[in-house]
């Protein structure tokens, strides 16, 4: 059976999930987790994308990013996907199939999502704030930690007339409860792996679907 095509627009943020194979750990010590954002550093030297939020968990990672053309995604989490069996000499790939993705509509729910993805470690029970989680870009965009894999996308800068500003309204939107409607759509969405907005943006997404791209 033939795989179903990725929907993809020029720009348009993607929402990309890579989970370990049957759920087990993809991240065995703190050195894989600093060897793979390295990797995904060179990566992206070679395949040229905006990421706006990630994190990295035991058993899988959640990148945020923005491209131009529809292979710069697939090219990024084929190299990621390389990386593993390079370092323990596997011949099987330790990713659960192809990675999952979703088209993100910028103006309503970028900062949704990216607030989803931060806080992934604090739904686990891993940490009690999303500060304390060492592998996301949440310092980076709460804070101003310098991490050289994040982009911000023009909405942040949205968020304040200053930098100072942007990161205390960006910690403020932590300070939220997530509704069950967002949760739920966020997950639908890339299970479904179509798009996360609203209604027309939906149907617009529908309506090119005749178009996606591998």
């Amino acid at each position: 059976m033939a795989r179903t095509a990725r929907l993809f627009l020029p720009g348009m943020p993607l929402h990309v999930v890579q989970r370990g194979a049957d759920r087990q750990a993809c991240f065995l010590d703190a050195d894989d987790y600093l060897r793979y954002l390295s990797y995904l550093s060179q990566a992206l030297q070679a395949n040229p994308c905006r990421i706006h939020a990630y994190v990295l968990m035991t058993n899988h990672v959640h990148l945020l990013l923005s491209a131009d053309t529809s292979t710069i995604p697939s090219g990024l989490m084929k190299s990621l996907a390389q990386y593993f069996n390079w370092r323990y000499g596997r011949t099987g790939s330790i990713w659960d199939g192809r990675y999952k993705s979703c088209l993100v509509q910028d103006e309503l729910y970028l900062l949704v999502c990216q607030r989803y993805i931060e806080l992934n470690p604090v739904r686990a029970g891993m940490v009690d704030l999303p500060g304390a989680y060492r592998w996301s870009s949440y310092r980076c965009n709460a804070c101003g930690e310098l991490d050289s894999l994040v982009t911000a996308h023009p909405l942040y800068w949205r968020l304040g007339r200053s930098q100072v500003e942007a990161q205390a309204a960006y910690r403020e939107l932590f300070q939220r409860d997530w509704s069950l409607r967002d949760l739920s759509q966020l997950r639908a969405s890339i299970n479904a792996e179509f798009a996360l907005g609203d209604q027309d943006f939906l149907r617009h997404v529908a309506e090119r679907g005749d178009q996606p791209q591998a």
